[in-house]
């Protein structure tokens, strides 16, 4: 059985490349653009890892990750913040993310941070 990824990222390039990248590594990759629908996605999918970025239009990355990790049902799910921003690692701390990705990133980059995270999560 595969391991599920979840991606909400709203830059579709990027979003593109992750899926692909993800794909490619043998994951089965689910995706959104708003991140409006996190939890009936989290309850579709049942990912065992999210990457989330922050900067998502009309929502803030933070905010999801805060209550993806605030959820009794959800909590449990490691979150990986991807942004370009320069002071995300405090989101690891302040939001409860699991780890961090900062863009521009690497092939072996991403796939090391979400192979990181799979043993808690599975």
């Amino acid at each position: 059985m595969s391991k599920r990824i979840l991606v909400i990222e709203d830059d579709e390039n990027v979003l593109e490349v992750i899926q692909m990248l993800l794909s490619q590594a043998g994951y089965e990759v689910f995706t959104s653009v708003t991140g409006k629908d996190i939890f009936d996605l989290i309850h579709d999918c049942h990912p065992h890892v999210i990457l989330l970025d922050i900067l998502l239009g009309e929502l803030n990355g933070k905010d999801l990750c805060r209550a993806v990790k605030s959820h009794p049902e959800t909590s449990h799910i490691p979150v990986i913040i991807v942004s370009s921003l320069q002071n995300i690692y405090n989101t690891i701390v302040d939001e409860g993310a699991n780890d961090i990705i900062s863009k521009p990133f690497t092939e072996e980059i991403l796939l090391a941070r979400v192979q990181r995270q799979l043993p808690t999560a599975c």
